[in-house]
């Protein structure tokens, strides 16, 4: 009897029935090769990749454990003509006979990594060359899928090469760092990809190159993977022999370890473990990688989905990576404390001494973290991103001035002098909805400059763009791009002012069609290629394709006014900088909106707007200009940050103690914000997405002076007007609705009148409340 459990193929069990038609198929054609086989089984059965070729190399797998069972005779192996690897006699050329390459490596620059197409082609032959006389593994062969790239000084020639091929099948320390199932394993190890082959020729000593061209690869290798093979890995893995090499180039390149091998290779189906021990060293895109990996494990359990939680604190921080439960229940209390009296130093919001040192601790703690603090928040971000069509991703640098306290450490200059302000940046990434409405962060980058690089800027120009502090805007734009693969349904739009306007950041987002898409406003007037001159003359002399009135907030001291504007644009291909020749030429869409009869005391607005997205017709075009409108809402939510929340008045001490509170700040402001746009958004809703019982009661009792509250709740429009009222709003006819100003001020009253009015209602009337209450809001 055979035993046909756990014998797979393209993901299937194989049943007894499919089992008779494959043996039928080889008794009716006895001259059947197995590659003809497989083909056969794979069309009849519609067994196709992501990239719609058929699988037959997986299905002649199953095919082999089948016959290796004695469930089915498969055909004789047909001999098969050797092939010899093409080679290539010009290696020696292209490397400069071996000269010895030294130095720093902006003398080698540029550097590229050349993707393998084919191997017939002449870049196989060197790779496959270089291989067999420098790596110690050789050539080949490499496993299953794979992409190969070839790595290319234009000033030395080539440096050496790398492969990428399929996965370990099975690694009990990567899977158990993953958390793999052996079933789970089995469906999402195509998911892993292995860098099988590394190599800088020896002659090259170069410091930092490897990292540099390891850094190279993994930008490029999800988009080529997917070209090639229909579908994006999550993750890479590597091994290292131990003794032979230590892996700094990999750790620099934000490989980590996960384990040692066991000694045995894939061929070792006898258990004789005679390979050398080897280090595990794993890659990974995101930071939710693992659970991705998981997914079908949690699926196969039947895992019921985490009950809702109780409070808009427990859903933005309820699922902090802290260890200590203790740790995450002082988390979000610090969070309602901060919320209720978000301009109150933290003794006073604290309300206690008790909860006062606990809050202090808690900043002190080395496992509360900014980044561990704002993960689930980014998290719940991402929740709400997936349920609109197009989220707006924001992005904005703004500046923290601690120079008030001079007895805080790790500070850093923020002025343009170096005995000016000293603080730290701050550089936030804000998803929002198309009708304003602030879904949350999704990146936050918070950093003090070292005051010794104060005075180099003129030495920018001759350094990476991971060493320039603008790295900041690609490093933003990654997290984007991740959140755009967990929401695969929704657009994801990176916004940025004239900042953004940087070579580096366009071709990363040209990478890939289906990552987030790009609109920034132009800060340069960039050549054109193949010499049709510069962007803004270009798109001027365009003909004007619509008319566009739009609203402008008031800054400072200028009114709010209404602009109106000339709108024009074009296709461009921009042309590299000259620093940058490398880099290639690239499609962009430009708009250009000039505003026509503004006062005269007031500059005319004057965008040139630059862009990934189509623009091909005038209806476009004005949507990109209302979209880019949308990022004044950043520079509310910093405003919001810094008046609403005092953050800049916090006496911390130290950095790292400023971080972790300005963590928790950063989401009270959030959702101070939220609460504004959302009651304009949808105004009718029941105001208890935001509010407890008792303190809408309160607030209602307060305001129309009745002691008893009416039975239903009111909208959550009444209830936010209500607040504002309590900050200073006066709610007449050519006020419009309230803002986060004089709501913020409104909470920190509401407050000290919820308080008492629940006190009062326990003691004296407690049929006031409801049974049910909740002691947290229910709004996530």
């Amino acid at each position: 009897i055979c035993k046909l459990a756990h014998v797979k193929i393209n993901g299937q069990e194989i049943d007894e029935k499919i089992i008779a038609r494959i043996q039928g198929m080889i008794d009716e054609d006895p001259g059947l090769s197995r590659v003809q086989l497989s083909r056969r089984i794979c069309e009849e059965r519609k067994w196709r990749s992501r990239n719609g070729r058929l699988k037959e190399v997986s299905c002649r797998t199953g095919l082999l454990k089948l016959h290796r069972r004695g469930a089915i005779q498969l055909p004789e192996v047909a001999p098969f003509p050797a092939r010899g690897r093409k080679t290539s006699k010009g290696i020696k050329a292209g490397c400069q006979a071996e000269a010895e390459v030294d130095g720093e490596l902006k003398e080698l620059q540029p550097v590229e990594v050349i993707r393998i197409d084919s191997r017939d082609s002449a870049e196989s032959g060197i790779w496959n060359n270089l291989m067999e006389q420098y790596h110690y593994l050789g050539a080949g062969p490499l496993c299953g899928s794979q992409v190969r790239y070839l790595i290319r000084s234009r000033k030395y020639g080539w440096l050496g090469g790398l492969a990428f091929s399929a996965a370990a099948w099975k690694v009990k320390a990567r899977d158990e760092w993953i958390g793999w199932s052996n079933e789970g394993r089995q469906e999402q190890l195509n998911q892993i990809v292995n860098n099988s082959r590394f190599l800088i020729l020896p002659h090259v000593r170069v410091p930092h190159l490897a990292s540099h061209v390891l850094g190279l690869a993994l930008r490029r290798l999800r988009s080529d993977w997917r070209g090639r093979y229909g579908y994006e890995p999550s993750l890479v893995e590597t091994f290292i022999e131990a003794g032979r090499f230590a892996g700094t180039c990999y750790r620099a390149a934000n490989f980590v370890e996960v384990g040692n091998t066991q000694g045995r290779g894939r061929q070792d189906r006898r258990n004789q473990r005679g390979l050398p021990v080897k280090r595990i060293l794993v890659y990974a895109w995101s930071g939710q990688t693992r659970q991705q990996l998981c997914r079908t494990d949690a699926a196969r359990k039947g895992l019921a989905p985490v009950q809702a939680p109780k409070g808009w604190a427990e859903n933005e921080f309820g699922k902090a990576r802290i260890p200590d439960e203790r740790l995450r229940k002082r988390l979000q209390t610090i969070a309602r404390d901060l919320y209720a009296r978000p301009q109150a130093q933290i003794p006073e919001a604290c309300q206690s001494r008790a909860k006062t040192k606990a809050a202090y601790r808690f900043f002190d703690h080395p496992e509360t973290g900014m980044e561990i603090l704002l993960e689930p928040h980014n998290q719940a971000t991402r929740q709400r991103i997936v349920e609109h069509n197009i989220v707006l991703a924001v992005q904005d640098t703004t500046s923290l001035n601690y120079t008030a306290h001079p007895a805080a450490q790790d500070l850093g200059p923020i002025s343009a002098h170096k005995d000016g302000a000293m603080g730290l940046l701050l550089h936030n990434t804000m998803a929002f909805s198309l009708e304003g409405t602030p879904l949350g962060l999704l990146d936050v980058q918070c950093w003090a400059r070292d005051a010794k690089e104060f005075g180099k800027h003129h030495q920018r120009e001759h350094r990476q763009i991971e060493q320039k502090e603008s790295f900041k805007w690609l490093k933003s734009f990654q997290q984007v791009a991740d959140a755009q693969r967990q929401c695969p349904h929704t657009m994801l739009v990176s916004v940025g002012d004239r900042e953004a306007d940087i070579y580096e950041l366009f071709e990363l987002a040209l990478q890939d069609v289906r990552g987030p898409k790009l609109l920034v406003r132009a800060e340069y007037d960039r050549l054109l290629a193949d010499g049709q001159g510069h962007v803004w003359p270009k798109v001027a002399n365009e003909p004007v394709a619509a008319t566009q009135d739009l609203q402008v907030p008031r800054r400072g001291t200028q009114p709010s006014r209404m602009a109106h504007l000339e709108i024009r644009f074009a296709t461009v291909m921009l042309k590299p900088p000259k620093r940058k020749a490398q880099l290639p030429p690239l499609k962009m869409y430009a708009i250009l909106a000039e505003e026509l009869h503004a006062p005269s005391d007031v500059k005319p607005l004057r965008w040139m707007l630059l862009t990934t997205c189509d623009v091909h017709n005038a209806d476009s075009a004005i949507e990109k200009i209302s979209w880019y409108r949308l990022r004044w809402g950043i520079e509310v939510y910093h405003r919001t940050l810094k008046s609403g929340c005092k953050i800049e008045e916090r006496q911390l001490g130290s950095a790292d103690r400023i971080e972790t509170c300005l963590a928790i700040d950063m989401v009270v402001a959030w959702r101070i914000f939220h609460l504004a746009k959302l009651g304009r958004e949808v105004p009718n809703i029941p105001c208890t997405v935001f509010f407890e019982e008792h303190e809408w009661k309160a607030l209602h009792t307060h305001i129309t002076k009745t002691p008893v509250p009416p039975a239903e709740p009111p909208t959550l429009r009444d209830a936010m007007r209500m607040v504002a009222t309590l900050g200073g709003f006066l709610g007449r006819t050519g006020d419009g609705e309230p803002g986060a100003t004089t709501l913020w001020r409104g909470l920190q009253y509401l407050d000290g009148i919820a308080a008492m009015w629940r006190y009062m209602a326990d003691r004296y009337a407690p049929h006031l409340i409801s049974s049910s209450v909740s002691r947290e809001p229910t709004y996530g």
